[in-house]
């Protein structure tokens, strides 16, 4: 089968801490199928970076769209239909590329990452599309506009009602809408597109991210892992330097806070003044930053569907801390495999509960790798796709909305 795969980032391996989910599929397809990637980088420098794709399908089709013309595209579509967050993805050039493929290549499938870029393929049409959401970001921009003020709320508001009737609109142009989560899923379904719809969760790479060889029993270094020019990371590292980190130091002052995850904004950057904060910018492989941390903090206020970081976090064996709002998409226990709080005060005593007691961090390092063989296995998602594909002239939804 000859596939279009159209993804709204360039995917990296998962030592790079960036989208993974596109990086899996586009790996595994490309091993059975000729897969043909279209994407966009914000730099030349990160289209160099994304080269090694190329290892693991049939060629990508790349285009650089610059931050300065982005919120171009952005601004200019405030008075109109469409959503500021679609045309921020929007590229000519790589419109026409896409075109040019389509013409000249027969293909036998579309899969598009992320409803933002659908826009690239909405007028082509072959035997089967599918659109997999991954998490519905109409929803996150509602989260947006609750969070912010007036009237920071409001630009919010607008632009989350403009995106949920485009991902309406879209959804009936697809054959099949995948999401990461049972919760996602019904965020779709929310849409009443009466398009079939099915689960393909995220997963963690168990052979990469593996044990430690050790815990650092006498460790104190707290660590948060994501990519730094994303709002909900960047509002959850605000959130727990300003106001839990501070808590943590007055029962445990040797505590230090570890922000490790590329493109940190100028606000990120700052953080490294106060005592105890370090942030690392870009690194090649996030693993040695992790090696020696005593626990992994999430305090993410605004999340949808998986969250990635945890998985890692658990696979690795490193105890974490989360919000209820984060820990919603992981399928562990809370108090078994890894502890919840809210507040400020709840998050700080947890942190403290872990520095403090040795033994309480080894058993959860030991149980939160437990419940990912199975819930949250690349290799189980990739085994749903291709069932998806396989069946892709049935009723997909009787087959999988129970999964």
């Amino acid at each position: 089968m000859k596939i279009l795969f159209v993804c709204h980032r360039l995917p990296f391996p998962p030592n790079r801490g960036g989208k993974i989910r596109p990086f899996h599929m586009i790996r595994h397809l490309g091993r059975k199928h000729s897969v043909v990637v279209a994407s966009l980088a914000h730099t030349e420098k990160e289209l160099c970076e994304a080269r090694p794709l190329s290892d693991y399908c049939e060629r990508v089709i790349a285009e650089v769209l610059p931050n300065r013309t982005r919120w171009m595209h952005a601004a200019a579509a405030l008075p109109s239909p469409t959503p500021s967050s679609v045309a921020y993805f929007w590229s000519r050039r790589l419109s026409e590329k896409i075109q040019e493929a389509f013409q000249k290549e027969s293909f036998d499938a579309i899969i598009v990452h992320c409803a933002f870029v659908a826009q690239y393929v909405r007028n082509l049409h072959c035997g089967f599309r599918m659109l997999d959401y991954g998490d519905v970001d109409s929803g996150k921009w509602f989260d947006y506009a609750r969070s912010r003020t007036f009237p920071l709320s409001i630009g919010y508001r607008v632009e989350a009602e403009k995106l949920r009737l485009y991902e309406r609109r879209l959804a009936m142009e697809f054959d099949l809408c995948t999401a990461t989560t049972l919760g996602e899923l019904e965020e779709v379904r929310k849409l009443n597109a009466e398009v079939p719809s099915a689960v393909i969760p995220n997963g963690v790479d168990l052979s990469y991210f593996r044990p430690r060889p050790e815990n650092p029993r006498t460790s104190a270094v707290l660590v948060f892992l994501g990519r730094m020019d994303y709002f909900p990371n960047i509002d959850a590292t605000l959130y727990f330097a300003n106001h839990i980190f501070p808590l943590i130091r007055r029962s445990v002052p040797q505590a230090e806070f570890r922000i490790v995850g590329s493109n940190p904004t100028r606000e990120i950057q700052n953080l490294a003044k106060l005592p105890g904060i370090s942030v690392t910018g870009h690194v090649p492989d996030v693993r040695p930053y992790l090696m020696d941390a005593a626990i992994a903090v999430a305090p993410l206020r605004i999340a949808r569907g998986t969250q990635n970081k945890i998985l890692e976090f658990l696979a690795i064996g490193i105890p974490v801390v989360t919000t209820p709002e984060a820990a919603k998409g992981v399928s562990a226990k809370p108090g078994q495999h890894f502890l919840v709080a809210d507040g400020p005060d709840s998050f700080a005593d947890q942190v403290v509960r872990f520095l403090q007691d040795p033994q309480l961090r080894e058993t959860f390092s030991l149980a939160g790798r437990l419940p990912l063989a199975e819930a949250h296995s690349w290799p189980n998602s990739m085994r749903i796709l291709d069932e998806l594909l396989e069946n892709r002239n049935a009723s997909v939804e009787k087959q999988f909305e129970s999964k």
